[in-house]
């Protein structure tokens, strides 16, 4: 049987370098469409790799030129007339198209827990999130009117060892060491998913060439949901440190920096906690097993390993400063 052919647009980043290596090690033949300009990440080896600017539709074009796919996952697509652009590309040539959506879609905020993927989908916070939802209505109406075998997945908080899930990154990890307050929004007591890029790639690969997955939606995460007072006492922790926490209002952290408000109002700032029932049943022996105490270790290792990875931003420093002065 030939193996089924994948085009992952984009196949660097935290979540699909993890599951373009999982699909070539389960035998999917893999081909990466992107500018070939990451260095983070490895491309998987076996992989096939095409160099091109995916927002442009000629560069594009002429990367794809004989090329032929059975699924097409698009992690580049933000905004409906890209996703359209892909409709227009791959509609009658494809028997799966694996559109990255967003959990930050789901209703902001949320009615009741756990979420689910019949959850409604509308943040009226988040600019964002309001364009992933025009996507998959898109998408939808394309399944409905004419087929298009969509399937939308939508990754809650889902990171790696490069990437700090605190909205200071690594400036937030330096202020502990520093022994200064770090800031976390609200009381702390929000519950928040977070989701190891290896636990959602299994999900993930399981759903690609699979009937079951057709003209669906499904999210992915962990089923450990954490306080973010306690997210950023793990992530001491790994730093070998106790942290000085201050609570501030997430709508004066909006007022103070908009575009990280916006992020929160629009997602962080509320409890999410999911059921995975449906992508288990998908996926039958699918489960997260990597707590985020192990995740943590990662995150700190790899940074204290290069003193070039622990960067901090001199103006969310500022910010951070403003903000616990007023409420610290």
């Amino acid at each position: 049987m030939t193996a089924p052919r994948v085009l992952f647009i984009g196949g660097t980043g935290v979540i699909s370098t993890a599951c373009s290596h999982l699909a070539v090690e389960r035998g999917f033949d893999v081909t990466l469409l992107n500018r070939g300009t990451s260095s983070t990440r490895p491309v998987a080896p076996g992989a096939s790799v095409l160099t091109a600017d995916v927002y442009d539709a000629e560069a594009t074009r002429t990367a794809l030129q004989g090329k032929e796919f059975d699924v097409v996952i698009d992690f580049l697509a933000f905004t409906a007339d890209q996703v359209q652009a892909d409709i227009d590309r791959f509609e009658g040539r494809i028997a799966q198209y694996v559109f990255i959506s967003s959990a930050s879609a789901y209703q902001k905020p949320p009615a009741s827990w756990p979420v689910l993927e019949s959850t409604p989908l509308r943040n009226p916070h988040w600019q964002y999130s309001r364009d992933k939802i025009a996507c998959e209505h898109l998408l939808t109406a394309a399944y409905r009117e004419r087929g298009f075998p969509v399937t939308v997945v939508r990754p809650s908080h889902t990171y790696d060892h490069t990437s700090v899930p605190l909205d200071g990154k690594w400036t937030s990890i330096e202020r502990m060491r520093q022994g200064r307050p770090v800031l976390v929004h609200g009381d702390g007591t929000s519950l928040w998913t977070l989701t190891h890029h290896t636990d959602f790639a299994p999900a993930f690969v399981g759903l690609l060439a699979n009937p079951r997955a057709i003209g669906d939606s499904f999210h992915i995460t962990s089923d450990e949901a954490l306080p973010w007072d306690q997210i950023t006492t793990i992530l001491a922790a790994a730093a070998g440190v106790e942290p000085q926490i201050v609570h501030v209002p997430s709508d004066a952290i909006a007022a103070a920096d908009p575009e990280w408000g916006a992020g929160l109002l629009g997602d962080k700032a509320h409890s999410m906690v999911f059921d995975n029932s449906k992508i288990k049943r998908a996926v039958p022996g699918w489960a997260a097993t990597v707590p985020f105490v192990e995740g943590a270790r990662q995150i700190v290792e790899w940074h204290d390993a290069d003193p070039a990875r622990r960067q901090t931003d001199p103006e969310l420093d500022a910010t951070i400063d403003r903000l616990v002065a007023r409420f610290g």
